[in-house]
């Protein structure tokens, strides 16, 4: 036989390359990767805010479900209104607003329509003057939910 012939007992196996890196090569994607942690940890901060500044909310729609006497229903709405953040001059001024004071007031931070009638209907819940079919008792809860889970401030 030839020397020069190559045969199969003189192959070698070749060696395997190193194995590829998953972290980044370059410093701009270390950047980029930088920026998208502090974009969700900026996230992460103001959602946990939100749900501490709603606390209030939560809190009243939970009061709201298990609610008995109608004439707890005034004295809610006051709470969450006094427990809203507002201006201080606002602020002041929820413990004595009653009537048409406390239907504007209502309705100007209401993400939903009310009745025209509606703090006159909680005035005379107030002092227990109200007799209210089942149908009645239910729309009012509704609308007392809804004024809770969609008023809004200004902040």
């Amino acid at each position: 036989m030839n020397a020069n012939v190559p045969s199969i007992e003189q192959l070698k196996e070749l060696g395997l390359p190193a194995p590829v890196s998953y972290w980044p090569q370059t410093w701009g994607w270390w950047v980029l990767l930088g920026l998208l942690a502090i974009a969700l940890l900026v996230l992460g901060v103001r959602a946990w805010l939100r749900w501490r500044r709603n606390t209030y909310r939560r809190e009243a729609l939970a009061r709201l479900n298990v609610i008995e006497d109608l004439r707890e229903l005034p004295e809610l709405l006051k709470r969450v209104a006094l427990s809203m953040p507002l201006a201080p001059e606002e602020h002041q001024r929820v413990p004595t607003l009653s009537g048409a004071d406390w239907q504007a007031f209502l309705l100007r931070h209401g993400g939903t329509p009310l009745p025209e009638d509606f703090s006159l209907q909680l005035a005379s819940l107030a002092y227990g003057a109200a007799d209210m079919s089942s149908a009645q008792r239910e729309q009012l809860l509704a609308r007392c939910k809804a004024w809770v889970e969609h008023h809004h401030v200004a902040a």
